[in-house]
């Protein structure tokens, strides 16, 4: 495969991941994000773990999806702060690590690999797989309550964009 069929590959898995990541991220937003600061900052490795499973408990079988144990945050003062968070996908004889970005209003997920136990696959047997794989490790969806409103995609961040001094913070 040539470079850009990786790199086209390599976004599929990318659109699949964040496509079963919108609840999960939705649940993580949940969290107040000074204490989610906190956590990382202080290498509260089993206390984000914690956060991270308890955020996914609802959506997936337990042990398929879990924090990798490194994250980091970008915390500027001209912007709503953005949380990093290494993540680990196993199921059906499939693994992803990836990386969960969330913000404000924003998620997105950057694919590291994505793991088969059979090398014989072709690009579209190991999307089919991995789509698969997910879908085994998904919960039926719980009930929302009256009110609720729906949760939203897992998107790519937008690049920052410089404000004048003194503006409101949008992100």
């Amino acid at each position: 495969m040539t470079d850009r069929h990786v790199e086209a590959h390599r976004l599929v898995h990318e659109q699949i991941i964040a496509n079963a990541m919108v609840e999960v991220a939705t649940e993580l937003r949940l969290a107040d994000p000074s204490e989610l600061i906190l956590m990382i900052r202080s290498e509260q490795a089993a206390n984000i773990a914690d956060l991270v499973n308890s955020s996914s408990e609802l959506f997936f079988k337990s042990g398929t999806l879990r924090y990798a144990l490194s994250a980091g945050c970008d915390v500027q003062w001209d912007s709503t702060p953005i949380i990093r968070l290494d993540m680990e996908f196993h199921h059906a004889a499939v693994s992803a690590f990836f990386r969960l970005m969330i913000g404000r209003k924003h998620a997105a997920v950057d694919v590291v690999e994505v793991l088969f136990d059979n090398d014989d696959l072709d690009a579209d047997a190991m999307d089919q797989r991995l789509a698969a794989a997910i879908a085994g490790a998904r919960l039926p969806p719980p009930a929302r309550a009256p009110g609720r409103s729906a949760p939203r995609g897992v998107v790519a961040i937008p690049p920052r964009r410089r404000r004048k001094p003194g503006a409101r913070p949008n992100g």
